[in-house]
């Protein structure tokens, strides 16, 4: 018999979360490189929102699930950890029961390792949640903690999530060497160089969308992201062999929606998005494409914004971050006078709606004011494009960190406290401005829609 590798998409512990095309990519690219290395792989989605037993519960409310499969999750309030608990907002776990959970775990044999994976650094206590209950249920099975919080804050995750191996790579083939650390041997070996799978989705009970990355890494160097940290190299896939796997969740599965994770997805396009979506034009699948990862103002031409359009994209999200053009210089200095108003006119030429065009502006940044961020909302809407705001939230192993460590009003070391709910970085006038901030662009929004 193959042996058994059980992976972990633990629950998520937060203020507020919601399902936003997001799926364990990483996790899923994992356990298809395990499974052609001849293990056996069962997937545990603490986020699956159509879980059979949950749905069962009539007591429990179903979650809302809305356009191109993107909604909400199961959620429960529990009490906050200790170091927000002055905080004045209910905190809750998302996500199925832990009686579901545990029941999960029972239903297997004994496993050979489990795989827990992690996301954003102050969701960490949903790993160690579910690395604890894996123990109880399997004493002496190896834990292997890897994801982005298991790389952005290594040492914490060390001490506190009770993983015997905590991973410090990305590459889906590492995972073999940490297994043989110990003592497990895959049935089969990796060819060198292997081929990437796609991703493992056909674990996930229902696919309502699937996530495609053509690429990794991302030539910018903004302050505030950790993209470099994580992949140092810009990597990109064939269009051809990107289009083939389309067309394989498509035909196979019945898939539609396809969210683009890439953090660069528009650079070089006439070699590498242009081929594939010229190539979708002419097959005209009915497909629907979103870029939940903001992309670069720059890259949207005129022929790009048409040929997004043609292609199927419904969903856009642009990285403006600011209008303030002095503190543009200090973000990377991506976007120069004149190039949003050019891609937000040559998306709307190109037959977007408001509506579908989003613009993403930072706020929280250290030092950042509120009049900048005010001046920004009203200039996006001035252009015919929807303003959606993006609480930064301090990341370890970024050129801002520090900056962000000396402005903020929180001991940092504490990765709870990089909660962008919490806007760490601004203070008692900001923070106190915030819900007036928010209305503003509500109302923009309910005009646009």
């Amino acid at each position: 018999m193959k042996p058994l590798l059980i992976l972990i998409n633990p629950w998520i512990y937060d203020f507020a979360a919601y399902d936003l095309w997001s799926k364990p990519l990483g996790l899923l690219y994992v356990a298809a490189v395990l499974r052609n290395c001849g293990f056996q792989t069962h997937l545990i989605d603490c986020l699956d929102t159509h879980h059979p037993l949950m749905t069962g519960d009539p007591s429990i409310k179903t979650p809302k699930r809305r356009l191109y499969g993107t909604g909400k999750y199961w959620r429960k309030e529990i009490p906050k950890p200790a170091p927000l608990r002055d905080i004045s907002r209910s905190y809750s776990v998302y996500g199925i029961s832990r009686k579901i959970f545990e029941k999960e775990l029972k239903s297997n044999q004994r496993p050979a390792a489990i795989l827990v994976t992690s996301l954003m650094t102050y969701w960490y206590p949903g790993a160690v949640e579910a690395i604890a209950l894996a123990r109880e249920h399997h004493p002496g099975v190896p834990v292997i903690l890897g994801g982005i919080y298991a790389r952005l804050c290594n040492k914490h995750a060390r001490k506190h999530s009770g993983a015997d191996s905590v991973a410090t790579v990305s590459d889906p083939g590492s995972f073999l060497e940490t297994l043989e650390r110990h003592g497990i041997e895959a049935p089969e070996p990796l060819p060198n160089p292997y081929p990437l799978p796609y991703p493992a989705f056909d674990l996930i009970k229902k696919i309502e969308y699937v996530c495609l990355l053509t690429s990794t890494g991302c030539p910018f160097r903004c302050p505030y992201c950790a993209s470099h940290f994580l992949n140092p190299e810009m990597n990109r896939r064939d269009p051809a062999e990107v289009l083939g796997e389309i067309l394989y969740w498509h035909k196979d599965f019945g898939v539609r929606d396809f969210a683009f994770y890439d953090d660069a997805l528009l650079i070089s396009s006439d070699t590498h998005l242009g081929v594939l979506l010229e190539d979708l034009e002419r097959l005209r699948l009915g497909l629907r494409f979103h870029t939940p990862n903001a992309l670069h103002v720059r890259e949207v031409t005129a022929d790009m914004a048409t040929l997004m359009r043609r292609s199927g994209f419904r969903t856009i999200r642009l990285g403006l971050e600011t209008s303030d053009f002095a503190l543009h210089r200090n973000l990377g200095n991506k976007v120069a006078e004149g190039d949003f108003e050019r891609a937000v006119g040559n998306l709307l030429r190109a037959g977007f709606t408001r509506n579908e065009i989003g613009a993403y502006i930072l706020i929280g940044l250290p030092g950042q004011s509120m009049d900048s961020v005010i001046a920004t909302i009203d200039f996006v809407d001035s252009l015919g494009a929807t303003p959606y705001l993006s609480e930064y939230s301090p990341i370890p192993c970024t050129p801002l960190w520090e900056k962000a460590v000396s402005y903020s009003r929180y001991d940092l070391s504490e990765p709870l406290f990089h909660n962008n709910i919490l806007l760490p970085c601004w203070r008692g006038a900001q923070i106190a401005e915030v819900p007036r901030l928010k209305k503003h662009v509500l109302k923009i929004r309910d005009k646009n829609r």
